[in-house]
């Protein structure tokens, strides 16, 4: 394929060098002559492990060269990636002078006619939040091509997963390929640049590949935070880190593992907000600042929170709670995050009916029983015996449970049924969320 790269920094300069070797013909962009003087000359404008060679190899044979002219890189192309950076302003929100710059600049060229022949796609590499590309740059596009995106040009979304010092490698070698597509033609142009390379494909919406690229450099972050505060920790009370990683990166069941990652209610049960409680305990005694850890159980806090906050907005007062065990097929309630949520709503007033088949105050014994006694003395006047006893009384239905009497008792959103607010992500939620009277927590 015939492909111009805007940007010659490090995604740029990556991807323009790996893409001429897999055998297209690659003209790069930029508004910095010396950075394509130097190109030009085959040498790498970034210092990057096997990138010099690569430049100095796909110059050589014609496949790469490089250009300042818009206009010139549009018309010897059939396939744009946008790769200009967008750093953060100084009050922490995303720049995208860049990006608005470059996207004026290739509609302008392909509205002069500079593009003959088939479809152009515009590409953006760049990172960027979700909505940036549909809300804000699809508009210039479409302004300066005088033109309609989707007929006249595709527009694409395709994040890079480039480490700097490996990043010739990790394009050869990616860990997954994503293609935020307008349309198929629009995916289908993205996919062919990258024929031939492992790793797996996943072909979303736009909005959901610009999101893809925070979700990843978020837990990167998070994670380097969390060793390191584990680090301190561990240090000040006299254990070595690395050997207590090492056991915890063996654990693929748990660990590093799909486990926990998928949004849904709050956590709690007796062990893991007493555990971390007592390690910022221990950090705090060591004087050893831990501020990742000691906002987990806060952020864990406000996460509940945003459910009392959807069955406030509904304006409704007669609520039905499905669940409230700390995990289902056990009658435990100790620090379950549905006690909690069921506490705040009848302490605002609410007219609350619960069900949960595993839970009968009757069976009760010992720490659970006190644990419910000091936190809602009142259950047994809510605890309904059946899911219809809860539906017929509630306008607003809070689901917390995956019990299969519950779920084929549900009835489907209208103007008649209770409003279904949904903690666990319901398995046809797809469905449901199309539907007026459903509301997930966190989809």
């Amino acid at each position: 394929m015939r492909v111009s790269v805007f940007g010659l920094g490090y995604v740029g300069c990556v991807s323009a060098a790996c893409l001429a070797s897999m055998g297209h013909e690659v003209i790069g962009v930029d508004v910095n002559q010396v950075k394509v003087d130097l190109v030009n000359d085959g040498k790498a404008p970034v210092v990057e492990e096997r990138i010099g060679e690569l430049i100095a190899d796909v110059v050589r044979t014609g496949a790469l060269r490089a250009t300042g002219d818009v206009r010139e890189a549009i018309m010897d192309s059939e396939v744009s990636l946008v790769c200009v950076g967008t750093p953060s302003e100084p009050n922490g929100s995303l720049c995208t002078t860049y990006l608005e710059r470059v996207t004026e600049q290739i509609g302008a060229a392909l509205a002069e006619g500079a593009k003959q022949g088939g479809r152009h796609t515009v590409v953006f590499r760049s990172t960027m939040l979700p909505g940036t590309c549909l809300n804000l740059l699809v508009p210039i596009l479409e302004k300066n091509l005088g033109g309609t995106v989707g007929v006249d040009v595709g527009v694409a979304v395709n994040p890079e997963f480039l480490r700097e010092g490996t990043s010739v490698r990790d394009f050869f070698d990616p860990p997954k390929t994503v293609i935020g597509e307008l349309d198929r033609a629009s995916g289908d142009a993205v996919l062919a640049l990258y024929d031939g390379l492992p790793g797996e494909v996943f072909r979303v919406p736009v909005p959901t590949a610009e999101a893809i690229k925070y979700a990843d450099n978020a837990f990167h972050g998070l994670k380097i935070g969390f060793a390191n505060e584990l680090g301190a920790v561990c240090q000040a009370l006299g254990v070595d880190s690395h050997q207590v990683m090492d056991v915890f990166l063996a654990d693929r069941k748990l660990n590093i593992s799909p486990a926990y990652l998928r949004p849904g209610f709050a956590f709690g049960g007796s062990c893991l907000p007493k555990d971390l409680r007592s390690l910022v305990h221990a950090a705090q005694r060591a004087d050893v600042s831990v501020p990742i850890l000691s906002h987990v159980l806060p952020s864990n806090s406000d996460h509940l929170q945003r459910a009392v906050e959807l069955v406030e907005r509904t304006g409704k007062r007669r609520a039905g709670l499905f669940g409230l065990s700390f995990k289902p097929g056990t009658d435990d309630l100790r620090e379950s995050p549905l006690v909690e949520l069921a506490e705040r709503l009848f302490g605002k007033g609410y007219d609350l009916k619960i069900y949960d088949a595993n839970v009968s105050l009757s069976r009760l014994l010992g720490a659970n029983r006190e644990y419910i006694e000091t936190r809602l003395p009142h259950l047994a006047q809510l605890l309904a015996d059946s899911v219809d006893e809860v539906l017929e009384h509630a306008e607003v239905c809070l689901v917390g449970t995956r019990d299969p009497a519950v779920l084929s008792a549900l009835p489907h959103g209208g103007a008649d049924g209770p409003v279904i607010v949904d903690l666990i992500r319901l398995p046809d939620a797809e469905t449901r969320r199309t539907e007026p009277g459903y509301i997930g927590l966190a989809w």
